[in-house]
């Protein structure tokens, strides 16, 4: 990857931007941050990162591990890429947007998962017999007659005693998903940044008027 006199090796993933060329994300801004000059539409690398590490004057690769390139895409693997404002009848992709580079990317626990797997960007207390809300730092784009359903872990819900509340997200929410966990045992408990708190499922449902 060359940008001005700047180059260095790194695990890229596609996606079709249509009226961008290029869109430098914030894990790579942080890592190298350089001077932007937005009248001359400039960019100047000249951190340590970029002088020790990258391609400027001797080919020492600054390689990202496909595991974290995948962690900071913006759309999960198995998406398409929209460029649209919502879903129509033959669109089908399922897209997931990151607006947090302390989110996780959609998992499944095996191949034959019904549900993906739901990480928390933040640390949460639940009272015992109370519950609490969970970000996930993430917002999602469905297909037409669709709709996501919030489900407790079975492992969680049964060591920890924690189950899930209002667990509908319609296919026109474009805001983050959050998990209201609802603690059903005799003592608080603490979710940890990172942990595994649900699963998301869509579900194919029928709009139609009723008569």
């Amino acid at each position: 990857m060359d940008i001005s006199s700047h180059g260095e090796l790194a695990t890229l993933q596609e996606a079709n931007l249509q009226k961008h060329e290029v869109i430098l994300g914030m894990p790579l801004l942080r890592e190298h941050n350089p001077t932007i000059d937005w009248n001359d539409k400039r960019i100047t690398f000249h951190s340590a990162q970029c002088t020790t590490g990258c391609l400027k004057s001797s080919p020492v690769p600054y390689a990202v591990p496909e595991e974290k390139a995948l962690e900071e895409n913006l759309i999960i693997r198995l998406s398409k890429v929209q460029a649209k404002n919502g879903p129509t009848a033959n669109d089908q992709s399922v897209t997931v947007n990151k607006l947090s580079v302390e989110a996780r990317v959609l998992i499944k626990g095996s191949a034959r998962a019904a549900g993906q797997q739901l990480y928390t960007i933040e640390g949460t207390d639940i009272p015992a017999r109370g519950q609490a809300i969970a970000g996930t730092g993430i917002a999602i784009g469905l297909p037409h007659n669709t709709y996501v359903r919030i489900a407790p872990r079975s492992s969680v819900a049964v060591k920890q005693q924690l189950a899930t509340n209002a667990g509908v997200i319609d296919s026109d929410y474009r805001r983050e998903v959050k998990v209201i966990l609802a603690n059903q045992g005799d003592h608080p408990y603490r979710v940890e940044k990172g942990d595994r708190i649900a699963q998301l499922i869509i579900e194919k449902i029928h709009n139609r008027e009723l008569q």
